[in-house]
């Protein structure tokens, strides 16, 4: 079966670090880009992070950019976000998606999530003093 785990939330104070993992199975990631995404309750989900495997290109929030680094295990298969520097402003539910195809087709708006079917459970993520 086509599947996604994520993993790896947790409670930190402003600045600290965290390293989020999503373990796929069923399909390959040479194939279909991944995508990380995050949502506050009454919010609307925003993308955060993408991969590409097949032309190894990479796209961020202008929010994350710098803060945080998504990348891949193959061997593992799992997709892996680190996350420095955090800020009460990243506390959010956070889950990984399979994209549509191989390329990362962001534009940062509220449509980044329509039209995609493969979803892991939400990881939470809470910084805060």
């Amino acid at each position: 079966d086509v599947q996604l785990q994520a993993s790896g939330g947790g409670s930190v104070q402003p600045g600290g670090s965290l390293r989020l993992s999503c373990t796929a199975s069923g399909f390959s990631f040479d194939t279909y880009a991944m995508i990380w995404f995050r949502q506050t309750p009454g919010a609307k989900r925003e993308g955060v992070a993408c991969f590409s495997s097949r032309n190894k290109s990479t796209w961020y929030a202008d929010s994350v950019k710098g803060r945080f680094t998504i990348s891949e295990d193959n061997a593992k298969h799992t997709v892996n976000l680190q996350m420095n520097g955090l800020k009460a402003d990243d506390t959010a539910a956070y889950f990984c998606a399979r994209g549509i195809t191989a390329d990362c087709l962001m534009t940062g708006t509220v449509n980044d999530y329509y039209g995609l079917n493969v979803w892991g459970e939400g990881t939470q993520v809470t910084v805060s003093s």
